[in-house]
């Protein structure tokens, strides 16, 4: 990649015998949006917290906006905006007051109008803090890191918690800075949220990469049609043998939970008839079955066994 915005090599990051990130490598071209995705646990703030400078790697190198933190840790800072997992803001000043303190930490800036105006927050410029609900405030810490007219946007988790009406303003918020060739870094638990506004995505598990490629190519690799959710009623999920499930038509995978089956098939209505028939053969009642198009969640159930949520 030609001149990227970012690019990470081999980064790793000790925590006593915890190995939090282990040879991680990343590469995020200047106006597009990297969605950084895993469970709880498998590095992702680790690894952004690295390449905001935050926190030194034990080894690797990183490149933001062609600089090294070692040698232009200044400039970096002047051409990047950060919006933390969580921002705690001074409660009793307004919201127009602590844009104008995180505006006074660099040379050149945007109107702090306009800022407010990008993030929705304009009849609310001389509200306490305080009083802002959890949208407002996290679209207030959004402001926080847009004020400084960034390059690259580095954004941990930022609708976390938001109802899905906050949540989407914050995505056109996204949307709008992408498309003034701004260039973001995000990580995120919802796979809604990196369909909508990635280009690229990393799946990330105990610190190492293990998937890549756009939405569409991760979700792809699945070779699946559809995913099928079934919930047998109490005891009769025993009468079913998961070899004798793969052997069926169109079905490429078994998954348990409990007693709910996830099966991954290629031929949904072959599958699905094929199933229902042996479920009355063997005598097995259903509480629900559900079909859905494949989603980055399962392929990454499928590569761990584990939930992104989990």
């Amino acid at each position: 990649m030609p001149n990227p915005a970012l690019r990470a090599t081999g980064l790793v990051k000790r925590f006593g015998a915890l190995t939090a990130v282990d040879g991680l490598d990343l590469e995020l071209g200047a106006g597009t949006c990297l969605a950084l995705l895993g469970p709880n646990g498998a590095g992702k703030t680790t690894t952004i917290e690295m390449l905001e400078g935050l926190t030194e790697p034990d080894a690797g190198e990183i490149e933001i906006l062609g600089r090294s933190w070692a040698t232009h840790a200044d400039e970096i800072r002047e051409r990047i905006g950060v919006q933390l997992q969580e921002t705690r803001l001074t409660e009793k000043v307004s919201v127009l007051e602590t844009l104008e303190l995180f505006r006074s930490f660099y040379r050149n800036g945007r109107d702090l109008a306009e800022v407010l105006e990008v993030v929705g927050l304009t009849d609310k410029r001389d509200a306490r803090v305080e009083t802002l609900s959890g949208g407002q405030h996290q679209r207030l810490s959004l402001a926080c890191a847009l004020v400084s007219r960034p390059e690259l946007l580095f954004l941990d988790e930022p609708t976390t918690g938001l109802d899905p009406q906050a949540r989407r303003r914050v995505w056109e918020i996204v949307d709008g800075f992408k498309g003034e060739g701004g260039t973001v870094l995000l990580t995120t638990h919802y796979m809604e949220e990196a369909e909508k506004l990635a280009d690229d995505v990393v799946i990330v598990d105990a610190g190492k990469i293990i998937a890549q490629g756009t939405p569409a190519s991760v979700i792809g690799s699945l070779h699946a049609e559809s995913i099928v959710e079934i919930h047998p009623r109490d005891g009769t999920a025993d009468h079913l043998v998961d070899a004798t499930l793969l052997a069926m038509p169109g079905v490429s995978e078994v998954r348990r939970e409990g007693a709910a089956l996830t099966i991954v098939v290629t031929d949904t209505q072959a599958s699905v008839g094929a199933l229902l028939a042996h479920f009355a053969q063997v005598g097995v009642e259903l509480e629900s079955l559900q079909t859905h198009s494949p989603t980055l969640e399962d392929v990454f159930v499928a590569l761990t066994g584990k939930h992104l949520r989990g």
